[in-house]
């Protein structure tokens, strides 16, 4: 008998929800045959059988939270499905964090991190530290009270604050792990004038009081059509959320000939090495912004806690959209690849991020992102930095456009190919001067494009 547990799906992963269950109990399974879908803060995975057997009993629930190594199912590998395939009682309702056991030999509970006398899941303990909150004041709906991160999530959003203020106190600004001053700060204003007279400019400046906002809720109407978030959008939305709260984004545009690499992309399309299918466009902007992150790694890193951890290898993310919604799966080690590498790996995980086969692990782990909006995307936008990256550069649109160049020493309107190039970066960590010399060092290596396949 096999219990078959939940296993690490990436390197940040601590936890996943059991979407729906594959396989069904008194089935025949073979090996590396999908069982249960699971749903991480990364993406969903099918959870392949770790041998041949039966399927005895799903020890957790659709819609249960299980930590990693917490048991999922029990697997026979000497029975067969006649034998197994009595009916059997429903499982049994597993905790959320996967205290269910195998009858022959209970499964150890995973640990709740209770130091401080509160019951929490490890990703609930993470986002509460993440916003300074007092976990016991949050109400647990998980197994014996256990603190789940939608109840810190909730919390939140009903105008908790991160040091516990009262509703007219404004939210204090830190760094994720600093610890809050204990009051706003305060400003002291002279006395007012006997009178206001003209020209004058008032005293500055002076606290504003914030408070909670939300839009009034919209009572569907007849023809109107809800459709609730998904796993994925949901994700989604809170990392965009998460995103824009925590980096302040600064944008910065380019505008890029990229006339030479269309050249270049024609010789790479008579080349033997290319089989007639030349590397696109996405391919050499991303092959530039590898080596500009050599020459810029500040821009090659990540935010944790008051540090800048500049990271060594450069793994790319680059942004997908698919049927679900975005998805950025990362090749790892860009900065050791040909541009034929590259284009290989662009090409295999944009295709299996389409077809759902892309793993928690391919999605997690990226230091720098570069965003394709595609053949029908606009001139420019400015894209949402991937956390905890501290940048991203977004492509517009290719057109053909009258530019003015200097012909042997006259200026001249002439036809180039060209293109905007976004950066948005974390001024937190990035000054203005390292964020366009890095944007500027991408165009040049365009514009020269001299890149070797």
């Amino acid at each position: 008998m096999t219990t078959v547990v939940m296993p690490q799906l990436g390197e940040s992963v601590m936890e996943g929800t059991v979407v729906r269950w594959i396989a069904r109990p008194g089935q025949k399974v073979e090996r590396d045959e999908p069982l249960v879908e699971i749903a991480t803060d990364k993406a969903n995975t099918e959870i392949p059988s770790p041998s041949s057997g039966v399927l005895v009993e799903q020890l957790a629930k659709e819609g249960a939270v299980v930590t990693v190594g917490g048991p999922l199912a029990r697997l026979d590998e000497a029975a067969t499905a006649s034998t197994a395939a009595a009916p059997q009682a429903p499982p049994k309702p597993t905790p959320p964090l996967a205290s269910g056991s195998a009858p022959a030999a209970p499964a150890k509970a995973a640990p709740t991190a209770e130091a401080d006398g509160v019951r929490a899941t490890p990703v609930g303990r993470n986002v509460a530290e993440e916003h300074g909150l007092d976990l016991s004041k949050v109400p647990g709906s998980g197994a014996g009270g256990r603190v789940m991160k939608a109840d810190v999530t909730s919390y939140l959003e009903k105008g908790a604050t991160s040091s516990q203020q009262s509703e007219m106190q404004p939210p204090l600004s830190t760094f994720p792990g600093q610890k809050a001053p204990t009051a706003p700060p305060v400003y002291s204003m002279p006395p007012p004038p006997p009178s206001f007279g003209p020209g004058y400019q008032g005293f500055g400046p002076v606290q504003i009081t914030l408070r909670a906002y939300k839009p009034a809720r919209y009572t569907p109407k007849e023809g109107d059509q809800v459709i609730p978030f998904d796993q994925r959008r949901r994700l989604i939305a809170e990392h965009m959320v998460y995103s824009k709260a925590t980096s302040p984004h600064v944008p910065c545009t380019a505008e890029v000939d990229t006339t030479n690499l269309a050249r270049l992309r024609g010789e790479w399309k008579r080349s033997k090495e290319t089989g007639g299918k030349a590397p696109s466009f996405l391919v050499g902007v991303c092959r530039a912004t590898v080596q500009a992150l050599a020459e810029f790694p500040r821009l090659n890193a990540v935010v944790q806690d008051e540090s800048i951890i500049l990271r060594k290898d450069v793994n790319l993310g680059v942004a997908v959209e698919t049927e679900k919604g975005l998805l950025v799966p990362v090749i790892r080690k860009a900065n050791e690849l040909s541009v034929l590498g590259l284009a290989r790996a662009i090409d295999d995980l944009a295709a299996r991020s389409r077809t759902g086969k892309v793993t928690a692990d391919e999605l997690s782990g990226g230091s720098f992102t570069v965003s394709n909006p595609g053949l029908q995307g606009n001139l420019f936008g400015a894209a949402i930095i991937n956390q905890p990256q501290v940048g991203i550069l977004r492509m517009g649109e290719i057109v053909k456009r009258a530019v003015v160049r200097e012909l042997n020493g006259e200026d001249a309107i002439v036809v180039r190919q060209m293109m905007y190039l976004t950066l948005s970066y974390d001024h937190r960590v990035i000054d203005g001067v390292t964020g366009n010399g890095f944007l500027h060092r991408v165009r040049e290596l365009i514009e020269e494009a001299k890149f070797e396949l």
